[in-house]
């Protein structure tokens, strides 16, 4: 199972971005798909998760509000969507698979993409 992560870039305070993770090998409709980040300095962290069942979803309370984790199995792709961008959002996000249910721990995930950065100035 392969990931491809991409979207990433440098925007200003305030503004949106949208990441996207293809999912390329395996049965990505099985697969529970999480986002996590981590900043320069820091440790990795957890920011928002999909079971495989379309509609459970769960998010770090830093991005509660501000970020949407959606699926579409179609394209065997999820995606990160990311509003009301802060300078502390910066770092690079990486995605993750795991079968079936959503976890926020990191060691649970079997597969993981390479990361795409994310800048945002302030």
């Amino acid at each position: 199972v392969q990931l491809q992560a991409s979207g990433g870039g440098l925007v200003q305070a305030g503004d949106s971005l949208r990441l996207s993770c293809a999912v390329c090998g395996g049965t990505f409709s099985r697969y529970a798909m999480g986002w996590f980040r981590q900043a320069p300095g820091k440790e990795r962290e957890f920011v928002a998760a999909i079971s495989w069942k379309v509609g459970s979803t769960i998010y770090a309370d830093s991005v509660k509000g501000r970020y949407t984790i959606s699926r579409d199995n179609t394209k065997n792709t999820v995606y990160l969507q990311m509003r009301s961008l802060k300078a502390e959002d910066t770092a690079v996000y990486s995605c993750a698979a795991k079968p079936w249910v959503w976890s926020t721990e990191a060691r649970e995930y079997e597969y993981w993409g390479q990361g795409t950065l994310v800048t945002v100035s302030s």
